[in-house]
């Protein structure tokens, strides 16, 4: 996809909306991959041993996801030049088949047209919970 024109987006613009299913395979994949084998992201015994109630999401993996949802809509990932994410609540994920899913949400908070910049507000929730507190990217576009 071509990097999103500057013109074509104004304040208080809503990107559309982005539903994304987790399952608890999606977790031991990630574990490899990233490195981090802490239990608590696959073994729902663990989980409850330190107060979950079943394994929980990597942080980076929700995080790295929002990021990929923010790159979609803008076009390139190189256009993000800063995102920050402070999370509020974990992303339970059970391991009954189904998993859990996260839903992104944003919208365009300012506009900068000297340096055609854009801020973009990101919501992420699962099950109804706001799993993102304050949650920002910023992209240069075309």
């Amino acid at each position: 996809m071509p990097l999103r024109e500057f013109a074509s987006v104004k304040k208080g613009d809503v990107l559309p909306e982005r539903v994304i299913p987790l399952t608890r395979q999606d977790l031991v994949n990630y574990a490899g991959v990233s490195g981090d084998l802490n239990p608590i992201h696959w073994d729902d015994e663990i989980a409850k041993q330190v107060g979950l109630d079943t394994a929980i999401a990597h942080g980076m993996l929700t995080m790295g996801l929002g990021g990929g949802y923010v790159t979609e809509w803008v076009g390139d990932p190189a256009a993000v030049t800063e995102y920050n994410v402070r999370f509020t609540a974990v992303v339970p994920v059970p391991n009954d088949g189904v998993g859990a899913e996260i839903v992104f949400n944003g919208r365009v908070k300012a506009v900068e047209p000297e340096s055609k910049t854009v801020t973009i507000a990101l919501s992420a929730t699962t099950g109804g919970k706001k799993i993102f507190g304050r949650a920002v990217a910023i992209a240069k576009l075309a």
